[in-house]
């Protein structure tokens, strides 16, 4: 029985993998390595986030952005926007760098079993472990507004959708949304031929502003200091504080999780937009049909008027929505045992992201309305893949402890030399490697320390 199953190969699910591989752990890692990356968007689209923001997490914090793109040549500089190929390619250098190597099978299962989980393939392989972390992206959680949900998705679509738009050339193309992937998606419409237009319930498109320099006079800094989700002590707080956030009532943490860092579009795509698609805001679709051989929109106004639309095809790009029930790898039983957050479809989560199943951990936007904003962005993989493999780590403990202590006292466990004989371990497998576990490893000099966001005094190293 192996200690961790990783499922997922993106920007959460490979930092994880990282930190428990060099704890020491017996891990399994399974999924298409940068899938949404490499398959749900289309060329041309840029990383959102600075680059100096975006590195997936290891120990050693060898395998940055930087030191993926510096001896290529390629840009990853603040202010510089990076392009998503640059991004999904430096992913993947990341995840040859694990060991073990990331296999590429897709997960239809995960049932909870005596001591632990079972996971299943679609090739029908099951593999048993102790713990689950389960780091599966966006996918799962795509938000498609109701009234186009009985459209065929040659009418209608949503934005994650796509890897190359250039099948709408010459297409009256409706996209649906006012945030970033609704205003790169129309941009790279126009910019691929097609005709688009961007339909909205926002009384206004909202763009962000060229990024500050890092370098700044004292009191610039500190008026406006930098974070990973951009300027400005708010923005800070949720990037740099998760455990912070996950201390606040259950009803502000998940208001904070669907509100900060609302849609906006990033500075370098606003000449592209603007002037460019044309838009009509303050606008809610309530009905859509199938209509000479495209679709009829009914669209209400502001003042409550409805009106018809004719369009090609409807792009919704409006985002994703993380709800438990949609994960339909979970085995209805272990589903039904995972207590949820009040106010939210998502996961309650512990300190270090598991759940009220033992040995469950979710990572990701499952775990936005736990641990803030952050968990939406790469951003948040840094903070999540150390102190997750701590949570598994004490989990194997605490296993391996209820295991002694049922050998001891289960009948003619006493015997004449006095030894008890527990069964194997993440720290055992370790040992007859020749390793030395993270268990039993001292912290690493200087490493930061925060206080514990479960309550208890003390505190921990932070990877």
């Amino acid at each position: 029985m192996h200690d961790l199953v990783v499922v997922g190969a993106g920007p959460y699910g490979l930092s994880i993998a990282s930190h428990a591989a060099a704890a020491g752990l017996d891990i399994r890692v399974l999924g298409r390595p940068m899938a949404s990356w490499r398959d749900h968007m289309p060329e041309g689209m840029f990383l959102k986030s600075e680059p100096w923001s975006s590195n997936l997490s290891d120990p050693g914090r060898r395998h940055t952005l930087s030191a993926y793109c510096a001896p290529r040549g390629l840009r990853a500089e603040h202010a510089s926007p990076l392009p998503i190929r640059t991004f999904s390619d430096y992913g993947m250098w990341f995840a040859e760098q694990l060991q073990p190597r990331v296999e590429e099978v897709t997960v239809t299962s995960v049932a909870r079993t005596d001591g632990g989980f079972t996971v299943t393939t679609a090739d029908n392989d099951t593999i048993r472990a102790r713990s689950v972390a389960l780091a599966i992206g966006v996918m799962p959680f795509v938000n498609r507004p109701g009234p186009l949900r009985g459209l065929p998705p040659q009418l209608a679509s949503h934005s994650s959708d796509h890897g190359d738009l250039s099948g709408f050339l010459g297409l009256d193309v409706t996209v649906v949304g006012a945030g970033q992937a609704a205003l790169e998606t129309a941009a790279l419409l126009a910019e691929a031929g097609a005709r688009p237009q961007l339909l909205a319930r926002a009384e206004r498109i909202n763009w962000n502003t060229l990024p500050q320099p890092l370098r700044r006079p004292p009191l610039a800094s500190l008026r406006e200091p930098h974070s990973g989700l951009g300027t400005g002590w708010s923005s800070w707080a949720w990037s740099e504080l998760p455990w912070a956030v996950r201390r606040l009532p259950s009803t502000l943490r998940v208001r904070i999780a669907d509100t900060a860092l609302g849609p906006a579009g990033a500075w370098w795509l606003r000449d592209r937009v603007e002037g460019v698609v044309p838009a009509f805001l303050c606008r809610s679709i309530v009905s859509a049909d199938a209509a000479n051989g495209g679709v009829r929109l009914r669209v209400a106004g502001p003042d409550g008027t409805r009106r018809t639309m004719e369009t090609g095809h409807v792009v919704a790009a409006t985002g994703f929505v993380p709800e438990l029930d949609r994960l339909a790898m979970l085995s209805p039983s272990l589903r039904a045992g995972v207590r949820t957050t009040p106010g939210s479809g998502a996961p309650w989560l512990g300190s270090a992201f598991e759940s009220s199943v033992p040995g469950l951990f979710f990572a990701g936007l499952l775990s936005a309305p736990s641990f803030g904003p952050a968990m939406r962005f790469v951003h948040g993989a840094t903070f999540t893949a150390g102190r997750l493999v701590r949570g598994v780590r004490r989990h194997l403990e605490a296993v391996h402890a209820t295991a002694a202590s049922t050998a001891l006292s289960a009948p003619g466990a006493n015997s004449p030399a006095g030894v008890a004989t527990p069964g194997p371990r993440g720290g055992d497998i370790a040992a007859r490697r020749g390793e030395t576990t993270a268990a039993h490893r001292p912290a690493a000099e200087g490493a930061r320390t925060e206080p514990v966001a479960d309550g208890h005094e003390g505190s921990r190293p932070v990877g």
